[in-house]
């Protein structure tokens, strides 16, 4: 029923499916990250739970919506090009550690050893440095979410596609007010352009989320390939950035109970609309 409202409203171009779930998990990112406005001071602990089950939701829809059925569905069985795709995704993730920081450098100031340096990643004018390299972080942290969801939309499986941007979008807004509060950590001191930038670090999701679903249409063989990469990316993200943030302010078994909170939301949403 619901993949039939969906065609009905939208049609039946994958592309524009691919559209659609990039403007909708972008505006759940918008969204979240005006959170800032009603929830002015969250506490580390409460952050921490929303950014476990934010991971749980990734890590969930990784396997259930990418790797799984790119497997048994898209390569025929053949794992080969799935995990190639795994691996590619998390070698561009760890490789652009090489240009900008981890993310979660920004969020608490505290540089991990295999991290790059600020000073000398991105030579910049020093009071425009935390923000630009900011930006370059988030967008990096948010392009394989937007390639998962138009990679979802571009291999025709629309049932399969509506909880995986569900999912997405879900994640997304915690996700979007962890933005938020990182802005102003990087040096952006008025709500109003935390949430600019929280908009921003979303509308790359859009694009990503169109150019996913038309490489894949157009040539098909990618689509495995596709589906692993994207994979790949959010899996690095949760562990190298979500997993270690929430667990360096002694608030571990919250963050847990958030993550396996996040799977259990997920696979819900697969089986129920998938």
């Amino acid at each position: 029923m619901i993949e039939s409202v969906f065609v009905r409203w939208f049609g039946s171009n994958p592309v524009v499916h691919g559209l659609v779930g990039g403007l909708v998990i972008a505006g759940l990112n918008l969204f979240g990250a005006s959170l800032i406005f009603v929830w002015r001071d969250p506490s580390k602990r409460a952050l921490d739970g929303a950014l476990g089950f934010a991971a749980g939701v990734m890590l969930a829809a990784s396997f259930t919506s990418l790797i799984i059925p790119g497997i048994e569905t898209y390569a025929g069985g053949n794992p080969i090009p799935v995990l190639l795709g795994v691996v590619l995704g998390a070698l561009f993730l760890d490789r652009s550690d090489g240009l900008v920081p981890h993310a979660h450098f920004l969020l608490t100031g505290r540089r991990r050893d295999d991290a790059a340096d600020p000073s000398e990643s991105l030579p910049v004018d020093d009071r425009l440095a935390p923000v630009v390299l900011f930006v370059l972080a988030i967008t990096l942290h948010n392009m394989p979410e937007g390639l998962a969801v138009g990679v979802g939309f571009g291999s025709g499986d629309i049932a399969g596609a509506i909880p995986l941007m569900l999912a997405i979008g879900i994640q997304n807004i915690p996700e979007g007010l962890a933005v938020s509060i990182a802005a102003i950590n990087a040096g952006l001191d008025r709500r109003a352009y935390a949430v600019f930038t929280g908009i921003r670090s979303g509308l790359v999701e859009i694009p990503l989320a169109v150019l996913g679903a038309y490489a894949v249409q157009t040539i098909s063989a990618l689509l495995p390939y596709a589906m692993g990469f994207a994979a790949g990316a959010m899996l690095f993200v949760i562990s190298d950035e979500i997993v270690p943030e929430t667990h360096t302010g002694g608030h571990e078994r919250i963050a847990t109970l958030g993550t396996i909170a996040g799977v259990v939301v997920m696979l819900y949403l697969d089986i129920s609309l998938g």
